[in-house]
């Protein structure tokens, strides 16, 4: 997992073209975690392919990041942009709920 990640800071654009910046807050690297982050990276490459940034933040290693985003269970999914800020508990294992959440919609 990788140290804190650094943001760039850029004029939001539509939503339809604005990059997606996901962070993905796991502790250490449990199957579940690798779980969320593996159905995480599918439902990026289907529904945002070139449109996303994943950050995965293990409070394991960084404990203090947890407050920034309000983290009371992992893994946790937030979307930090576009706005609004939205968040996801779970192995993302269902996928539409993930899409629901992400404000994104599931192919027919």
């Amino acid at each position: 997992m990788s140290g804190p990640p650094a943001l760039a800071s850029a004029p939001l654009q539509d939503v339809e073209s604005s990059p997606y910046v996901l962070r993905l807050y796991v502790a250490g690297q449990t199957r579940k975690s690798a779980t969320a982050l593996t159905n995480l990276k599918k439902i990026c490459e289907k529904h945002l392919a070139g449109r996303y940034r994943i950050e995965v933040i293990d409070l394991l290693v960084h404990p203090q990041l947890a407050a920034g985003d309000q983290i009371l269970a992992v893994p946790t999914l937030v979307r930090r942009s576009p706005a609004p800020l939205k968040r996801i508990i779970g192995s993302l294992s269902d996928g539409e709920r993930v899409l629901i959440g992400l404000d994104l919609r599931p192919e027919k």
